[in-house]
């Protein structure tokens, strides 16, 4: 398969550093508030990249629920590959793949657990086939066949089908508190636009930063 001039030019829109806000995460809400409003199909996917003890970086797809001056929080089983390598390691990078926009946002960073009163109130939002795809699902681990998966969901949906599902032990938030935020937007002849916002505070002090333009 001959792929390598599959290629097309970015002409939707240019990123000039007089449109941009001082503070990231409200730029990151301008943009999030635009993608949400377009056709494309999951606009709060992102990539999340760890590292463990090995140094073998893994990588997957989470869903964004909600960001604000403190960071960007998703929610996992907390035995979970990614869990436990940001346990070991709490770097972490992740990535806002907006390409039909012509965009990405990259954000590095630190991360924290959440509390278990946050987690919980978030938990308890979910519907109740998800709490209990939660609890079915030991992520990460071998499972002998899809059959096994399914059978262990439905006799629990059968145990909770009139009460209540608590918050599992194993499960809550991820906080992703950033150090550098990286605004990118297609431009043509691969002239792209990059704008690197620096965080000059500790990720635990009042947020402060400096913005780069980037070369392509």
């Amino acid at each position: 398969m001959d792929i390598e001039n599959i290629r097309r030019e970015y002409l939707r829109a240019g990123l000039k550093r007089s449109e941009l806000k001082a503070d990231p995460m409200e730029q990151f809400e301008d943009w999030l508030n635009f993608a949400t409003q377009t056709s494309m199909t999951d606009p709060t996917a992102m990539s999340v990249a760890t590292v463990g003890e090995s140094g073998m970086p893994s990588l997957r797809t989470v869903l964004l629920k909600y960001f604000n001056e403190q960071g960007f929080v998703f929610f996992t089983n907390l035995d979970s590959r990614k869990a436990r390598e940001l346990k070991q390691n709490n770097k972490i990078a992740l990535l806002f793949p907006w390409v039909s926009l012509e965009r990405q946002v990259i954000v590095t960073g630190e991360v924290e657990f959440v509390s278990t009163a946050e987690s919980m109130k978030y938990f308890l939002s979910r519907p109740k086939d998800s709490q209990i795809a939660a609890l079915a699902s030991h992520q990460s681990r071998p499972v002998s066949s899809r059959a096994m998966l399914e059978e262990k969901f439905l006799q629990l949906k059968n145990q909770f089908k009139k009460g209540d599902i608590s918050l599992p032990s194993f499960w809550g938030g991820v906080r992703i508190k950033p150090v550098q935020i990286e605004f990118w937007q297609g431009r043509e002849n691969r002239l792209h636009d990059r704008f690197m916002y620096t965080r000059t505070s500790g990720v635990d002090k009042k947020a402060e930063w400096t913005i780069e333009r980037l070369e392509p």
